[in-house]
């Protein structure tokens, strides 16, 4: 059966935000430093080396918490019919985490294991304070660009907010996730990178500014930084560097966000390319990846994604993603016919 481009494009984000999570998952939390040491060049799928403690988890082409966070989110809509529901997500997240014992492993960021223990409290998500800056809301929101129009700026930070609410509340965090999501949104549009680049630092700005809950640095001043230091590179080594060393590739949203959106410009938006740029950048590698190969499967869908990797990736893992691509298909025409009609 053939498929739509808009529909190949949701998918290849899909497996975008799998591919670069998977790629970057033996290096992640690594220092630049040691990536080169240890692995010299990460050009396919590799396991997790036993003395990385985030990664000895996981087995070739597996994918990590930032993936199976996203699929949490994305399961929490289908199971809504397309609406979000707060408290559904952060019950699948938790869901995810207890069967993974994630509570036991270093796996979960800060700022979602003190939200997770307080859903298995009994907390509501609408009485948590979730005000931490770490990037546990970028990282997974990439179905929710699959899901929702870029139109109606508000209310789009509205939407991204809402999901993120479980783990995430700040501004920061909310600006960062959705600058992701919308350029993914747009991407699925059939938008170019050029286009899309330039709008992000006004997008961010906005859900930044929206409701201030921070002292910190612009999310958009940082994105015009990390692209800055792409256009202005000698060569792509010498911007890897850069992106590591002034931009920053952590795992709070301020450096993580902005690294990802520069690795897609960096990549020139080739999905395969960008997982493995990011794989060797060092940092919140695994993180950076999902984030910016699922722009760059948005952008180009997945006809783009290499057939080997996308091979591995479903045999390591074994999902149908096009039972994602599908629903959320349906549920993003449903709610481009509902802007159309009012």
């Amino acid at each position: 059966m053939t498929i739509t481009n808009q529909e190949k494009r949701i998918l290849g984000a899909f497996y975008g935000q799998a591919l670069g999570d998977a790629m970057g998952m033996p290096s992640e939390l690594w220092p630049r430093s040691r990536v080169k040491q240890h692995f010299g060049w990460i050009d396919r799928f590799l396991p997790g080396p036993a003395e990385n403690s985030a990664a000895c988890y996981f087995g070739r082409a597996a994918f990590t918490d930032d993936t199976s966070m996203a699929l949490a989110l994305a399961d929490a809509i289908i199971s809504h019919d397309g609406e979000i529901n707060a408290e559904t997500i952060g019950a699948n997240i938790l869901r995810w985490a207890e069967a993974f014992d994630a509570f036991n492993k270093n796996v979960l960021g800060p700022t979602s294991k003190i939200a997770l223990n307080a859903l298995k409290n009994g907390t509501p998500v609408t009485q948590l304070e979730n005000n931490g800056m770490t990037n546990g809301a970028a990282m997974r929101v990439s179905p929710l660009g699959c899901l929702l129009p870029a139109r109606h700026l508000s209310a789009f930070i509205d939407a991204v907010a809402l999901a993120s609410s479980p783990t995430h509340k700040s501004d920061v965090a909310i600006a960062g996730a959705t600058a992701i999501a919308w350029a993914v949104s747009r991407a699925i549009d059939g938008g170019d990178w050029a286009t899309i680049r330039d709008e992000l630092p006004a997008i961010a700005r906005a859900a930044q500014e929206k409701r201030i809950t921070t002292f910190s640095a612009s999310m958009a001043a940082r994105i015009e930084l990390a692209l800055q230091v792409v256009s202005q590179s000698r060569g792509v080594e010498s911007a890897m560097q850069q992106i590591y060393d002034v931009v920053g590739t952590g795992t709070s949203t301020i450096e993580s966000v902005p690294a990802a959106i520069a690795m897609v410009d960096l990549a020139q938006t080739n999905p395969n390319r960008c997982a493995i740029l990011c794989a060797n950048l060092g940092g919140d590698t695994d993180t950076i990846g999902a984030m910016a190969v699922a722009i760059c499967g948005a952008l180009h869908g997945i006809d783009a994604i290499d057939e080997t990797l996308k091979a591995e990736l479903d045999a390591a893992n074994a999902l149908d993603f096009n039972h994602y691509s599908r629903a959320f298909l349906r549920f993003r025409q449903q709610r481009e016919a509902a802007y159309a009609d009012a």
